[in-house]
């Protein structure tokens, strides 16, 4: 008699949430009319900052941690959880830019300070190596509410014509098409695991043959001559630590992180988590690596964006500060603080040069590092080993190990990723 089959377990099916409700970090289920409720921690704080007692910094970070689980907007089968790093420039940007076009002081003492606190916590997140959406979020609402103020302030004065507006409007989407090309995959190295785990049932037995014709008794077999997939895995490591250490791969790196060999110029983010092909540099403002992939499409941003920008400048202080230049209007405009609105767009113009100043200096060391044909990454690390020519006052720095002249090198950055692509588990057979 053949065995009875047993009969699966039914797990209890889970009731669907509704959209104010979700999974909180502790697996269980909320609703986010109680996100002011049961939290001792924060009770405990508040209760020693009214005592004039210090708090400590694990108090805190739970605070962050409980604030940050339960700041969520309603959606679709379950409230989704919102990033706090997400709604500092959405409050600080407009309230900062409308205290500013008070008065001429407030505005210089705040357009001066909106660069060292941003720099500041650039510093703070860079050194704990943790990802942020801050810098994406202020550049994307900054552009966001720029354009807003240009259709409030300064289209309504007349000066603005339905041409000029529909070129600012296409430059404002084109950044956006650009942004969202270099925001995908810039060219992460995936694991020998993680291609051994995504290999199919058929791909496996087709590797276990070939390994079975070419040589027998292979390590990880079992009697019958098929390979498990641990044993995939195994080889894959082994085969890849084998090509670390030949000569004529010199060039390659073996990641401990990521149980990798990396290509050369490749390198591991510690942000990211991950070795990306060609690394040139982590960038806050896409919270994403700058690699082999996305390298085109950055500096396309970068270009896109300052042409935009320097366009609604010039658009806005000609309607502002008539019959003056643009150099001249901009640090000298009499009558633009008597009212509101013309003080409103002159400090929005100011915001916009100073983003542009700073985006201008990021795009000529793009261009100097693509002219000589090196890396951020690699810049640095000649810098601390002392190995690169440095030329005027710093600006330039040529490792002279990849450099093969200015129209090779643009050649060679204009066919990045063009390179086919080859499965590592090829490596094996």
């Amino acid at each position: 008699m053949k065995p009875a089959k047993r009969k699966k377990t039914e797990e209890p099916e889970l009731e669907p949430l509704c959209c104010c409700e979700y999974i909180d970090r502790n697996g269980e289920k909320n609703h986010m009319a109680a996100c002011l409720c049961d939290c001792q921690d924060l009770d405990e704080g508040c209760e020693r900052w009214f005592m004039c007692k210090s708090v400590q910094p694990e108090t805190c970070e739970r605070i962050m941690d409980t604030i940050s689980d339960r700041l969520r907007i309603p959606w679709l089968r379950g409230a989704k959880k919102l990033n706090i790093s997400i709604v500092p420039p959405l409050v600080l940007l407009p309230g900062f830019l409308h205290v500013a076009s008070w008065h001429f002081l407030l505005g210089a003492v705040v357009l001066t300070s909106l660069p060292v606190l941003a720099l500041w916590y650039y510093y703070l997140t860079h050194r704990r190596k943790e990802q942020t959406l801050f810098f994406l979020s202020l550049g994307l609402f900054s552009l966001g509410y720029m354009y807003y103020v240009f259709l409030r302030e300064v289209v309504p004065r007349g000066r603005v014509g339905p041409a000029r507006l529909a070129v600012l409007t296409c430059g404002l989407f084109l950044i956006l098409f650009a942004l969202y090309r270099a925001k995908k995959n810039p060219g992460y190295l995936s694991s020998p695991a993680s291609n051994a785990t995504s290999l199919s049932s058929s791909q496996i037995e087709c590797l276990s043959k070939k390994a079975q014709e070419k040589t027998k008794g292979f390590l990880g077999a079992d009697p019958s001559g098929s390979l498990s997939s641990r044993a995939v895995k195994d080889d894959l490591k082994g085969s890849a630590r084998a090509v670390a250490g030949s000569p004529t791969k010199a060039k390659e790196d073996w990641c401990a992180k990521c149980q990798l060999v990396r290509p050369a110029r490749a390198w591991h983010c510690r942000i990211c988590g991950m070795c990306v092909r060609r690394m040139d540099h982590h960038c806050v403002w896409i919270n994403s690596c700058v690699g082999e992939s996305n390298h085109q499409a950055f500096i396309l941003a970068l270009l896109i964006f300052l042409l935009t920008s320097v366009y609604g400048i010039t658009l806005t202080l000609d309607t502002i500060c008539r019959d003056r230049s643009v150099f001249t209007a901009l640090f000298y405009c009499p009558g633009v603080y008597s009212n509101y609105s013309s003080a409103l767009s002159f400090t929005c113009v100011w915001y916009s040069v100073i983003i542009t100043a700073g985006m201008a200096y990021i795009f000529l060391i793009q261009l100097i590092n693509i002219s000589y044909n090196v890396t951020e990454r690699e810049v640095q690390q000649a810098l601390r080993q002392k190995t690169g020519h440095r030329l005027l006052w710093g600006l330039i720095v040529d490792t002279g190990q990849y450099n093969r002249g200015f129209l090779r090198n643009w050649h060679e950055f204009s066919t990045l990723g063009a390179r086919p692509f080859h499965h590592p588990a090829e490596d094996i057979v």
